[in-house]
């Protein structure tokens, strides 16, 4: 029988009966579809890979316990950044349940919520996702001087035990490898891992987390969540506020934008929801209220930096990877013996913050009248640079920016559409590079916008430069950042250029750029940096890109017999075809972090302040010679 066609022309089996159907088993399902359950895959370069998912739908179940009033320690074990064990001491599983509970779906104790009034996930996909993606999975269960062991394969059991005596206290151990066939060259980053240690210390205070025998414990919650996580001095001490339900913590800082660090039940919800929308408008309701004046909505949080922690009974997340909280009440409507049953969780957010804010603010007149100067001084400077705005407007029209500047991608989002994580977009200095770019990329999802020649130094200058300056103008356009990132509508910003000395150069003000102005792209993990290959080695039958000399020269070894190597000395030289090997699904980034303990200001001085003599004497001091120059050119 001949092919038929779809709408989209291609050809398609007319064939379709019985044998088309196909039925998964629950472990087959999840190692098929990975990505509906742990979002991506990865390797742990980045924080939010697969496996720190793994770990932390693991770290749930036992925070869990702890928020029930069960156990107070946790302990941590990562071996060779690979093997996984996590230990806690509340109620443990039920002995007879073990076998169902990893790996029965639709079974858990979430479902009674007598047992779980509180918990991170409610349906039990978390641990029975790590059992099937790991290689081994062990669980054990000790309850009441008794415990059950039970050993899996990829979500197979491979050996069950019978149930023997212990000494060992309550609590439940889940030892874990992840899949190297699906995380390919995976290793664990210790930084990403105690990030994570210590936000769960933060928002349970009392815990104990162990890790590798590094203990975090947290005396004063979201307190010391904002204090370690500020790059920025507080312009007013922390405001400090909660109840059985919420806490927060609120300050401003001299920076511009806005930075929030939210969290539903313990967790991190990186992409906000309900919660964090009903915080930003109860704040600037409280805000208008106290002072009598109906300040704009951007002066007003201009600046602001703030932890919001709520519990809600059985949340409902939109995926399960649980960045987005969707809940809109506080508890079901039908949750028995509740107070709050049937309570928008934008009514509870209003009532406590118009109450309790307004109530520190009468009561500490100096946070008050530091506050109010805060959102004046912004007041001033938006309305100083106003004119400015609208000229610079006006020459982005004339500029033409989807056609000269920005070549945009199909599938952009906005801030009334869902995150697609795939989307970004290149910043690329010079025709050939954004050329090749636009060529080779995906134009579904991936955009470009090209500088013209090398961006402006913007350290230390004020945020009227932003509408003087055409190309930053232009960029911040094309970004749709003027009213903060909410609107931001990459999820990958991503700069591209060469790798030599002036490739460096342009990613480094383009960084400055962000850091002055735009600091929330970098704190909310959206500024990348491309890797492109260094050299080319290939002989007839096979191509080996590499990123470094000791790649260069292990591909040098492994071709043998003398195979052709170029050196690329820019993105100009790398023709379109080669490029969608380097900007795919696979392709190479390098993420642009902020951490408390980064010397940003100081940073920023020495490196891109005026020419001083210590940074002079730090060149000359630093100054490396290259003596394998003629080596590279035989390469060459």
């Amino acid at each position: 029988m001949a092919d038929e066609l779809d709408l989209t022309g291609n050809k398609t089996n007319a064939s379709y009966d019985e044998s088309n159907i196909v039925t998964l088993e629950w472990y087959e399902h999840i190692r098929h579809r990975p990505g509906m359950y742990i979002g991506r895959l990865g390797d742990g370069t980045y924080d939010n890979d697969g496996i720190y998912v793994l770990l932390k739908e693991v770290m749930d179940n036992s925070i869990d316990e702890f928020m029930m009033g069960f156990g107070n320690k946790i302990e941590v074990t990562i071996t060779d950044h690979a093997r996984v064990s996590v230990r806690d001491y509340g109620r443990g599983i039920p002995l007879g349940k073990v076998v169902d509970v990893v790996s029965k779906m639709n079974t858990g104790g979430k479902y009674d919520s007598s047992a779980f009034k509180k918990s991170i996930g409610l349906n039990g996909v978390g641990i029975k996702a790590v059992n099937a993606l790991s290689t081994s999975c062990v669980v054990e269960a000790i309850r009441d001087g008794q415990k059950k062991r039970v050993e899996f394969s990829k979500g197979v059991v491979v050996k069950e035990y019978d149930i023997e005596p212990t000494k060992e206290k309550n609590g439940t151990r889940v030892s874990f490898d992840p899949d190297a066939t699906l995380f390919e060259n995976y290793q664990y980053n210790d930084d990403f891992i105690i990030k994570m240690m210590k936000n769960y210390s933060y928002l349970n205070r009392g815990l104990s987390l162990v890790f590798n025998g590094e203990t975090y414990k947290s005396d004063n919650g979201v307190v010391d969540l904002l204090q370690q996580n500020m790059s920025d001095d507080a312009v007013y001490p922390i405001i400090h506020l909660e109840c059985d339900d919420l806490e927060l913590a609120i300050t401003h800082a001299n920076h511009y934008g806005e930075e929030y660090y939210s969290f539903a039940n313990s967790q991190n919800t990186t992409q906000g929801g309900t919660h964090l929308i009903a915080f930003k408008e109860a704040i600037v309701k409280t805000v208008r209220e106290f002072y009598g004046k109906d300040f704009d909505v951007n002066d007003i949080r201009s600046g602001i930096t703030a932890v919001v922690s709520i519990k809600v009974q059985e949340p409902i997340f939109e995926s399960q990877t649980k960045t987005k909280l969707g809940s809109k009440e506080m508890a079901p409507s039908d949750a028995q013996d509740n107070p709050l049953a049937g309570v928008t969780i934008r009514q509870f957010m209003l009532d406590f913050v118009t109450e309790q804010l307004d109530n520190y603010l009468h009561r500490n007149p100096e946070t008050a009248r530091a506050l109010q100067d805060k959102i004046k001084d912004s007041e001033s400077e938006r309305k100083a640079i106003s004119g400015i705005q609208k000229q610079a407007r006006e020459k982005a029209k004339k500029a033409n920016l989807h056609n000269k500047k920005l070549r945009d991608c199909t599938l952009h989002y906005t801030s009334n559409s869902d995150l697609k994580e795939d989307t970004c977009i290149f910043i690329t200095e010079g025709d050939s590079a954004s050329g090749s770019i636009t060529k080779a990329r995906d134009a579904n999802t991936q955009a470009v916008f090209s500088l013209r020649g090398k961006p402006l130094n913007t350290f230390g200058l004020k945020r009227d430069i932003v509408y003087k300056n055409e190309e930053f103008y232009l960029l911040q356009a094309a970004l749709d950042i003027e009213e903060g990132i909410d609107n931001l509508r990459y999820n990958k910003v991503i700069v591209a250029t060469d790798a030599d000395v002036d490739g460096m150069h342009i990613r480094l003000l383009v960084i400055t750029f962000f850091l002055q102005f735009f600091p929330e792209v970098i704190r909310n993990g959206h500024l990348f940096i491309l890797e492109t290959p260094l050299f080319r080695v290939r002989n007839k039958q096979k191509t080996i890109y590499c990123y470094s000399e000791e790649e260069r020269d292990k591909a040098i070894s492994k071709l043998g017999a003398k195979p052709e190597i170029t050196r690329f000395k820019g993105l100009g030289e790398i023709n379109w075809e080669e490029f969608r090997e380097f900007i795919n699904e696979n392709m190479r980034l390098s993420p642009v972090n902020m951490k408390k303990d980064d010397a940003v200001k100081e940073l920023l001085e020495f490196y891109m302040g005026k020419n001083t003599s210590s940074r002079q004497h730090f060149i000359i001091d630093n100054l490396v010679v290259e003596e394998d120059l003629v080596e590279e050119e035989q390469y060459d």
